[in-house]
């Protein structure tokens, strides 16, 4: 095996872990077609905006990748291995009766680095309109039924779909072991095999400068002088803390309670300017910290990922009754696009999606009762309701 390359089976195993979709095999072709698409829309927005768009080699790598995933899936629904379908397609025939080394990697499928393309070329555009083909001749295929029982059919299909892929990726320059690595670590990135939490950013630091790992706060709704409107007050300890909060909109829609968010950060990500500046807990002591993380642009970057994600969660009856891994990919990757170049750029997806929805459970809560007990438990990566009486 070639050093540091990533063999094609261990490829398919991994992806299999998270094959948590229908197990027919419409789901990978309509996540085949999906992912071609995408690629065309890369090169949209490269020919569109030239100058202004950035991150389309690394989208192109991204989506090479995604294309990978569903064509290993439709090889697993069909008991093929993808080695086998790689190692014919390197062959340059159309039978994987030849089983391919065990050690067989995605650096042997193309023989030599490519050439780093900038921006899509006609060549490129020619190549995945012959790869949307033969997605599309797959799919026609299985809908007319000439792939039932037929593992030699759709391994025909399979072998014609990567080789077409190989000479896409040559031309846009990139590897299929850069693209098949890139998709290891974002599987692990949003479904780990194990959920292992990082320890606090201000672990380091010294008490009165962490974030407060066991802590109650009570969220409660008051009315005000006005009858028609109310407002949120908030306790830690007997001592009233913070603004009072309104929707701070035309129509409500309870945003009064958001501050539960923050603590949810504060909880899971062991992160939250927003909770450091309402506590007093600034990093002083290392002043870049002091400035760079915990300073009020990183406040402001808090508080817009908070009333971001309040806007999609709106749509979706506040992600009610969601299970952890079924938070919208693109959401949690729009997220980390809000936060580059902050220290919570580190965590994982999976964590702020921990993150996001036990917020979201508190927040609903907050919502029927209209008061209740916040507990954060940093020690457990948790962040828990109950009642408290009126």
């Amino acid at each position: 095996m070639i050093r540091d390359s990533l063999t094609l089976k261990k490829y398919q195993d991994q992806a299999s872990l998270t094959d948590c979709g229908p197990q027919d095999f419409m789901f990978p072709m309509l996540g085949l077609i999906g992912e071609v698409g995408s690629l065309f829309s890369e090169i949209k927005k490269q020919q569109r905006n030239t100058a202004s768009y950035v991150g389309y080699t690394d989208n192109v790598c991204e989506e090479l990748g995604d294309v990978l995933w569903y064509l290993t899936a439709v090889s697993s629904r069909a008991q093929l291995p993808i080695s086998d379908i790689a190692y014919a397609a390197k062959q340059g025939h159309f039978d994987c009766s030849a089983k391919a080394p065990i050690n067989f990697s995605f650096i042997e499928l193309q023989n030599q680095p490519p050439l780093f393309s900038p921006e899509p070329t006609p060549k490129f555009e020619k190549t995945l309109l012959r790869l949307s083909g033969a997605v599309g001749s797959l799919v026609s295929d299985y809908q007319d039924r000439k792939l039932e029982d037929d593992q030699t059919a759709v391994s025909r299909h399979l072998i014609k779909i990567l080789c077409v892929l190989i000479q896409a990726a040559d031309e846009a320059g990139i590897t299929l072991d850069q693209a098949a690595k890139h998709n290891v670590q974002k599987i692990l990135d949003r479904w780990p095999k194990k959920r292992e939490y990082p320890a606090a950013f201000d672990d380091d630091f010294p008490e009165h400068e962490q974030l407060p790992r066991k802590l109650t706060i009570e969220i409660f709704e008051h009315p005000s002088e006005m009858k028609e409107k109310s407002y949120v007050m908030q306790r830690c300890n007997g001592i009233y803390i913070g603004d009072r909060l309104t929707d701070n909109k035309m129509t409500k829609d309870d945003y009064r309670f958001h501050d539960v968010f923050h603590y949810a950060y504060a909880a899971v990500l062991g992160w939250s300017p927003v909770t450091r500046a309402l506590f007093r807990l600034k990093r002083k002591s290392n002043p870049l910290i002091d400035e760079g993380q915990d300073g009020a642009r990183a406040v402001l970057i808090e508080e817009g990922i908070a009333t971001w994600i309040f806007g999609q969660a709106k749509r979706i009856d506040f992600f009610e009754g969601l299970e952890p891994g079924s938070l919208s990919f693109d959401l949690l990757k729009n997220v980390r696009k809000f936060v580059a170049g902050y220290e919570v750029e580190r965590r994982p997806l999976w964590l702020w999606e921990e993150a996001i929805l036990q917020g979201y459970d508190a927040f609903c809560f907050l919502k029927e009762h209209r008061r209740g007990a916040i507990h954060i438990d940093m020690h457990r990566n948790r962040l828990t309701v109950e009642s408290i009486p009126t």
